[in-house]
């Protein structure tokens, strides 16, 4: 799963009512919004670790001089060293997470079930929201016109093409402020 911060918001508000509805836990209607930021600074926290840990790889890659083309087997080793979570595993990362926040919270007054089940129901909520990111490639690639495919031309068309295909798809927001505090 790629987690893009457009979604946050609605993963948040999606995510604390659905355990609201099914009875998993409870919250009184005025710590709701609370509830909901905290899910939402735990995938915050989730996406500046995840660039720094982005940047870690390539500084890996530049120290020892490491061909990009190395870059998947690089960021595999680099996951399994540091316990960061890629693929499938961001899902069940943020979910426990999740958990783990819902438990300690003074916004949610009571967890009624058992963290498996709210384990599974969360997981399923966030795979709704997983893009298909072959998808918004492929529909990129076929709005690049005029450009010989494996140049560097092209390569850099791509890269504006998928960014625009992202902001269409309402995945990518405005720019964020890094001196923007909530």
């Amino acid at each position: 799963m790629k987690l893009y911060r457009a979604k946050i918001p609605a993963i948040a508000k999606e995510t604390i009512g659905l355990l609201i509805e099914d009875g998993d836990i409870e919250v009184e209607p005025e710590n709701r919004e609370e509830a909901e930021r905290d899910l939402e600074a735990i995938m915050e926290e989730y996406l500046r670790r995840d660039s720094n840990f982005r940047s870690s790889i390539k500084d890996d890659m530049a120290r020892r001089n490491t061909p990009y083309g190395q870059y998947g087997r690089t960021r595999s080793r680099m996951a399994e060293q540091t316990g960061h979570p890629l693929g499938d595993d961001v899902e069940r990362f943020l979910t426990r997470q999740f958990i783990e926040n819902m438990l300690i919270s003074r916004f949610v007054e009571e967890v009624y079930s058992e963290d498996k089940d709210i384990h599974k129901k969360v997981i399923a909520l966030l795979r709704t929201h997983t893009v298909d990111e072959n998808e918004i490639r492929e529909a990129a690639q076929s709005r690049i016109k005029n450009v010989k495919e494996g140049t560097v031309d092209w390569e850099i068309e791509l890269q504006k093409a998928v960014r625009e295909e992202k902001k269409r798809r309402g995945l990518l927001g405005p720019p964020r402020n890094p001196h923007e505090h909530k």
